[in-house]
């Protein structure tokens, strides 16, 4: 009998998992502290609870039931918790992900201008001036007062114009800004959160918190798998099997008859464990021949019982 390797693919699948997620547990860890001492910390209780999430119960699978159930407790514990840090850095990772995309939006250049409310609130003062030019009447210098209602009226044409500007200025803007917004937000996010009549951020949030508990999930079965207890698997023996003991009563009325045989004897095994025996290349113990032999133990007891008693 041999014991069986833990499974390869299983195993190389858990440490890829576990890798994962305390890279990520890492990055976010890092992000929520201020100081270096305090970044290193939640970078070590963030390796710790993902390693909690993913081996503890492989290794409270055979401890005794008040054990698991406090395993069981410890596991939801460390669950809530790391899949709280991959959250963080799933969201953390969308939104330099979205400021990427937005500086990469190519928008239309606006020159400096006043706000509308302001070119408003002139034309309207100017409009004021040139209500009291036209309500004067022109006594002696009728001149100056036409000059003056005309520049009031040129002013109140620039400040349309200017009015207009602002307007054209103002859609152009709006219209980078509706560019920068739909960069901003993720494809996929963007269009579920419009077929469910949620709030992005809701469903961003939703979705990081299932990314992180599918990833925990999978990283603690593949454990489970790998280091789980392997059974014993027989190894066929190749080698001629002892004989059974057979042991024949003679016949009392048949008294000529030859004795039978005892046993059978397997010359060949038995002539080379003794002789191994003799040159010191084993000792004459059970475990020894069975490991000499690659043999079952129950073949091995029966050739030392050969090899030690030659006469039985």
């Amino acid at each position: 009998m041999t014991r069986r390797p833990a499974p390869a693919p299983a195993l190389a699948l858990a440490v890829a998992a576990t890798g994962t997620a305390v890279c990520m547990s890492v990055i976010a860890g890092w992000q929520r502290g201020g100081w270096l001492s305090e970044r290193l910390v939640w970078v070590a209780v963030s390796v710790v609870l993902v390693s909690g999430v993913h081996l503890l119960p492989a290794l409270c699978r055979s401890a005794p039931l008040s054990v698991r159930g406090i395993g069981t407790l410890l596991w939801l514990g460390c669950m809530a918790a790391a899949s709280r840090g991959h959250a963080t850095f799933f969201l953390l990772s969308q939104s330099h992900a979205a400021e990427a995309r937005v500086s990469a939006v190519s928008v239309a250049s606006v020159p400096a201008h006043r706000s509308l409310t302001a070119v408003m609130a002139e034309r309207a003062s100017v409009a004021a001036d040139l209500a009291v030019a036209d309500a004067q009447h022109c006594i002696r210098d009728c001149t100056t007062l036409r000059v003056r209602r005309t520049s009031l009226v040129a002013r109140i044409d620039a400040l349309d114009a200017e009015a207009a500007d602002v307007h054209r200025y103002q859609v152009i803007e709006d219209s980078n800004a509706s560019h920068r917004d739909a960069a901003r937000d993720d494809p996929v996010t963007a269009r579920m959160a419009a077929l469910r009549g949620v709030a992005d951020a809701r469903l961003q949030l939703l979705t990081s918190l299932v990314f992180a508990a599918v990833l925990e999930s999978t990283a603690c079965l593949l454990w489970w798998i790998a280091l789980q207890p392997q059974g014993t698997s027989p190894v066929t023996d190749r080698r001629d099997p002892v004989p059974a003991v057979t042991t024949d009563v003679p016949d009392v009325t048949t008294a000529d008859a030859p004795p039978a045989p005892v046993m059978t004897k397997p010359e060949s095994e038995v002539t080379k464990l003794r002789r191994d025996i003799e040159a010191g290349l084993l000792r004459p113990t059970v475990a020894s021949i069975r490991q000499h032999l690659g043999c079952s133990q129950a073949k091995a007891a029966a050739l030392r019982k050969l090899v030690i008693e030659p006469t039985a």
